[in-house]
């Protein structure tokens, strides 16, 4: 199967059956999205949102976040992964947010990216889920899923990845993409054993395609 046609199978079937896919992140302002995002990488989403209502319920806007400490915000965030360093990054990210940009979260990718602890991927899902650019994010389940779907080819970093899903998927369908992407590796397309017998989309799946042909022959 061409590319174009594995995209246009992946646009089609997601399209129908969940088209409204969105972030599992509990939030409730772009603020409150933004540090859950910096917060998430690499942990859970269900860890994060097991942490965030008591840490935004102590820091409900930028100010009372950027007027505390790291010490104080670790307090908050001990159970998640690599919590020293997140939280001097969401002090500084605050500090940043209301000196520079007068507490409002920027859409554009290049002021996101100013902030500490914001990369390229959380810009992207900022800029992609508050304001509904056309960003594609790639974490470690875009990076993979997109792969063994076969979206993508030797693309060897995530820049890479998001360039080729760029090019190829549909504008209007980006935002979501990156949902339909990410939910599938994380319930689905796991890493170390993708669920293929429960997978609905095998049929255009270059992964499946390929361990399949592989077994038959031999």
């Amino acid at each position: 199967m061409l590319k174009k046609e594995r995209y246009r199978e992946f646009v089609a079937y997601f399209s129908t059956h969940s088209p409204d896919a969105k972030t599992e992140l509990n939030y409730s302002s772009p603020y409150e999205l933004l540090v859950a995002v910096i917060l998430s990488a690499q942990c859970t989403d269900k860890r994060i949102n097991q942490v965030t209502p008591a840490l935004f319920e102590r820091f409900p806007e930028p100010e009372s976040l950027a007027a505390s400490t790291s010490d104080e915000v670790f307090t908050y965030i001990r159970s998640v992964s690599y919590p020293n360093n997140k939280a001097k990054h969401l002090v500084g990210m605050a500090k940043k947010l209301v000196s520079d940009f007068e507490s409002v979260v920027p859409e554009k990718i290049e002021d996101l990216i100013k902030l500490p602890g914001v990369g390229r991927k959380t810009a992207n899902v900022i800029s992609s889920v508050v304001f509904n650019n056309p960003a594609m994010a790639v974490d470690t389940h875009v990076f993979r899923v997109s792969n063994r779907l076969g979206l993508t080819s030797k693309a060897s970093t995530p820049l890479a990845v998001e360039k080729q899903l760029v090019k190829y998927l549909p504008t209007e369908t980006l935002a979501v993409a990156h949902h339909w992407l990410i939910l599938h590796g994380r319930y689905i397309c796991v890493a170390r054993t993708p669920k293929c017998k429960e997978c609905p989309i095998t049929y255009f799946c270059k992964y499946f395609e390929t361990t399949y042909q592989h077994k038959q022959t031999k």
